[in-house]
């Protein structure tokens, strides 16, 4: 279920793992004192681990290291923490990552190598945090010079110009959608996003990979449907109309799967009815959103106060063929 419970995550690390992503990244966001110093042609995943095995999953494909110009000892590690919301502690964290980072150095390799800290940010409001970890303490004077110190750098996506995202190539598609998952205009830069993305892996992966691109979209785009996704889909590729469906669907019974998982877990707590409800609200809202965006979660007004279950499955069961809102107001009575 993390597709749906975490999707920004899935999306961005299957963005950055793109053959050149992460170099084309660096050459464009970094720094330039910082990339002239790098040999980015011999820039690579770090396949060891640095963190415990609770972070793994988290920072697959998110590290990568590249030696100094000139140099063949010595390494500097590029970290990319992703955020799709504001996070006071991002600091705090990135020194927990870092700190783990080199303690597994010395281990693998017996010294420690610069570590360069990377938050990429895309949610809706632009980021208002110092990038400094110092930021998180009242010191005093006297004290600073014994707490550490550094700063990471921030990508805020927000603050680029389309024109900027697009001139990445081959993470054009990609960081676009993030930059308009969360707002409205998602809707009109569909066709653009599509075209980017399937120009980019038509003569490898093709449909297959456009996948990726539209369950991310679907799951996680705020304001839009399934329907504009495939009217979208329609424009650019014809020929590939008919995935939505498939994919729609699948989302739809993972989002029902998953509210009834919870469910069950909250039945241990709440009794087993009340459980089942709870999961069931949880699997129509996420269904009514992927299915009608908006005008379907509006329907959690009129549904979310139902308390017989067998209506509530009734509702869950019948998204999946109901062409309107209004069609599925029809199957469930509603309070004068």
């Amino acid at each position: 279920m993390a597709e749906i419970a975490n999707p920004h995550d899935k999306f961005f690390k299957e963005t950055l793992s793109q053959p050149g992503a992460a170099e084309t990244f660096i050459r464009h966001f970094l720094p330039a004192a910082v990339t002239e110093l790098l040999d980015l042609d011999q820039l690579q995943p770090v396949k060891d681990s640095f963190v415990d095995e609770t972070l793994q999953e988290h920072f697959s494909d998110l590290i990568f290291e590249a030696p100094l110009q000139g140099e063949d000892t010595l390494f500097v590690c590029v970290l990319f923490e992703h955020k799709s919301r504001i996070d006071p502690l991002v600091g705090l964290q990135v020194l927990r990552y870092m700190v783990q980072g080199w303690e597994s150095m010395l281990r693998q390799r017996g010294r420690m190598h610069p570590i360069f800290p990377v938050v990429v940010y895309h949610g809706p409001v632009r980021w208002r945090i110092a990038t400094n970890f110092q930021v998180l303490f009242d010191l005093p004077e006297a004290l600073r010079r014994y707490t550490p110190e550094f700063h990471y750098h921030l990508s805020d996506l927000s603050a680029y110009s389309d024109e900027e995202l697009k001139a990445t190539a081959v993470l054009a598609a990609g960081l676009l959608t993030l930059k308009y998952i969360f707002r409205p205009e998602l809707r009109t830069h569909l066709p653009e996003v599509i075209r980017l993305w399937y120009t980019l892996h038509e003569h490898t992966s093709g449909l297959g990979s456009l996948e990726t691109l539209l369950r991310y979209i679907t799951a996680a785009g705020r304001h839009v449907t399934v329907e504009d996704v495939r009217q979208a889909l329609e424009i650019v590729l014809p020929q590939g109309g008919g995935l939505m469906g498939t994919i729609a669907q699948e989302l739809i019974e993972q989002g029902l799967q998953q509210g009834l998982q919870q469910g069950l877990q909250q039945g241990l707590q709440q009794g087993e009815q009340q459980g089942l409800r709870q999961g069931l609200l949880t699997g129509i809202r996420l269904a009514l959103k992927l299915k009608f965006g908006l005008a379907g979660v509006a329907l959690m007004a009129e549904i979310a106060p139902i308390e017989d279950v067998n209506v509530l499955q009734t509702i869950a069961d019948a998204i999946e063929f109901v062409n309107s809102p209004e069609e599925l107001r029809q199957l469930y009575p509603r309070a004068e």
